[in-house]
Formats: C-alpha cells, structure tokens, sequence
C-alpha cells in the first residue's frame, strides 16, 4: 500500500477552488426556471426512501434524486453495522461531543461562522443543531440505507442546500473568493467531515470513554459514507484516523481564530442549552463543558464564560468511568443504560426540533445585513495540541 500525500498549503488551496458539480448544476438550473419554491413545496413530502416521487417535481431535480439514490459501491456494510453499535453504546456521549465539541468548532473557522451567520440567521441558533441531531440520528438506524428510511432523503436535501448557498453568494458578489475560494468548498466540507468524526473521537476519549479501535475506526468509516452521500470528493478525503489527523490539524492552523460572528453564534448556542437544562443551577455546566472540550484557548476565542463549574466538569471523565463499569459488569444495566441514552438523545432532538421535521428547504433568498464581501481578518491562530489522540 502506498503512503498517503502530505498534506501542504497548495493542496489545501486546491480543495478551497473545487465545490459539488452536480448539486451545484441542479440548484443552477432550479434557480433559472424559477422552479425553486415549486421544488421546495413538494420536497416537503419526500421524506423516505424509495417512495413515489410527487407529479409536478421539476425534471431537474428528479434527475438529480434519482443519481443520489443510492449510496457509494465501496460501502462495506459490515463495517456500518460496527458504527451503528458504536453510536447506540455511546450515544449520549456523542451527542454531547457533536454539542458542545463540533458546533463550537465550526464557530472558530471566522469564514465558516460569518456565512452560518448570513444563512441561518441568529434569531433561530436551534435550527442547525436539529437538522445535525435529526440528521444523525436518521443514518444510525439499522435501515438508513434501505427504502422506507429518511437518512437518504436527508442527505439529498442537505447537498442541495449547500449548494444553493454557493449560488447565492457567488452570484450576489457576496463571498471573497479571491481569498477564500468557493464558499462550502471541498476544504471546509471536508473539515466539517473531520468536525462530525475525528473530533467527536477526541471528545470521547477526552471524556474518558473507553473506545476499541475497531468501533472507533468503524464510526469515522460511516462519515466518509456521509461525505461522499453529501458530495465530497473522496479522493481527496483521508481514509484512515491517522490520516484524518493530518488534515484536520493543517485545516485548524488554516482557519481557525476568534470572530465576532463566531463569538455571537456560541453564545446563542450556550442560551438554546442553558434553556433545556432544568432550572438554572446547572446552567453553568453548559459553558464549562465547551471549555473543557475545546481547550481554553478556543474557548476564549469564542468569549465563552469562565465558571465555577470550570473545575468541577473535569470530573465528568470519572462518573462516566462509574456508568461502564456498571455497564460492562450487568446486562441489565448495559440496557438500561443504552435506553436511557437512547431517550435522552431522542428528548433532546425533540427540544431542539419543537416536535417539527426539518427539512432542509433550499433558501430563496439569504439574509442582507451580513457582509461577506470582505475576507475575515485572521490575527490568531490556533496550534495543534502538544499531545494528540489516536482512539
């Protein structure tokens, strides 16, 4: 087997020119036909795969379906139903990493938080975190793959919606490209490949989960089925963790940093979970956690509040090592545990959703009083850790 090519800033800067040719042409021709709010209605009712399509759907986006139908030929299924268990043993735990992990660092790419901030709005910060959790929860069911299941129909809508943002801001001289490339280039859909997988793994071992390498390994697998779903070029996806590592560290060096955007978007995120924690006591535990899982220097970046519970929250590693034992020493209490984990992540989606689908509708228009005709300053820099994680 031949090693894998090192990682430079000029392969970088190619992946930041590239974006998703199908998706982009389909949006590209729903938008000159003004079939988009057409599109949009009778999307509403394709929610399962292999269901009839509507009468009335644009021929351009049935097109467009029927090529994304189903998943890539190399998927080893063997290795998906590894995932599945990984995620059902370790649900909350990964839940919690996609919250107060992932999100965040999505926030700490200055680019990335001003356009989350331009196409999603802050008056509705719960709005991505339940298309995420709806969106994970739908590819860890048994029958994700397999018609009747909403995992596909999800991840078609999500691809065009990606796209639909690129059309917009390119064609409203809204986005650096000079500096930045294509915006939701193969760069950042990659790095938020690596945000879902690499750096959930990091949280859990952070969190003291115990992890073989196998699940670990399967569970990075799964996402690189949902990149190439959401139209990531894989030849330029690293294939294995250590891989992975690589990329992800070059990508943090690249981008990551303190923005005003960034900054507003973690506050509305650390109200949205101060708001479903019961009473108020424990609001602070919202904060500390995000620092404890992203670092102190991300943290302050993002302005996230230092808090008594700073100190505390670093013991969480060691309750959790109290739930495996109980879990590994009972079968009962291995089921308890994984039901309890599994309502726990069902009530939680089901705070952030309001009981509503999300459906991934593609914007008519973007927000206005979001600039993004000027590059991001980027005066800091984030470092790799001195110590890195391999599951």
């Amino acid at each position: 087997m031949t090693a894998p090519t090192p990682r430079t800033e000029a392969s970088m800067d190619a992946l930041r020119r590239s974006g998703d040719e199908l998706a982009d042409a389909t949006v590209a021709t729903l938008f000159e036909r003004g079939e988009v709010g057409t599109f949009n209605t009778l999307m509403r009712y394709v929610s399962t795969a292999g269901a009839p399509l509507p009468d009335g759907l644009p021929e351009v986006a049935r097109e467009y379906l029927h090529a994304t139908s189903t998943p890539p030929s190399w998927v080893d299924w063997g290795e998906m139903e590894k995932a599945r268990l990984f995620f059902i043993d370790n649900n909350v735990h990964i839940s919690t990493a996609l919250s107060f992990a992932s999100m965040p660092a999505c926030y700490l790419v200055p680019h990335v938080a001003k356009l989350l901030s331009a196409t999603h709005g802050l008056s509705y910060p719960s709005k991505r975190m339940a298309e995420t959790g709806q969106f994970t929860v739908h590819l860890m069911q048994p029958d994700a793959f397999e018609a009747g299941s909403r995992f596909i129909p999800a991840a078609q809508k999500v691809r065009l919606l990606h796209a639909s943002i690129r059309h917009h801001l390119t064609r409203e001289n809204r986005w650096p490209a000079g500096e930045l490339g294509v915006p939701i280039c193969q760069e950042d859909m990659i790095g938020g490949q690596m945000f879902f997988s690499m750096l959930v793994l990091d949280s859990l071992h952070r969190l003291g989960i115990h992890m073989t390498s196998e699940g670990a390994d399967a569970y990075y697998y799964a996402w690189r089925v949902v990149g190439a779903m959401l139209g990531v070029d894989q030849d330029a996806v690293p294939k294995t963790i250590d891989e992975s590592r690589g990329f992800l560290d070059l990508y943090m060096i690249r981008h990551m940093g303190p923005s005003p955007e960034g900054s507003h978007l973690t506050r509305q995120l650390i109200d949205l979970y101060e708001e479903i924690v019961p009473g108020t006591l424990f609001d602070p535990v919202v904060s500390a956690l995000i620092r404890y899982l992203v670092g102190d220097t991300c943290a302050d970046w993002l302005d996230v509040p230092r808090t008594r519970w700073d100190t505390l929250v670093k013991s969480v590693p060691h309750l959790l090592g109290v739930l495996e034992s109980i879990e590994d020493s009972s079968p009962l209490g291995a089921w308890a545990l994984d039901r309890l984990g599994h309502l726990t992540t069902v009530l939680e989606l089901s705070s952030l959703t309001r009981g509503r689908v999300m459906h991934y509708a593609i914007p008519e228009h973007l927000r206005k009083d979001y600039g993004l005709s000027s590059a991001p300053a980027r005066t800091r820099r984030w470092a790799p850790p001195a110590a890195t994680v391999s599951p």
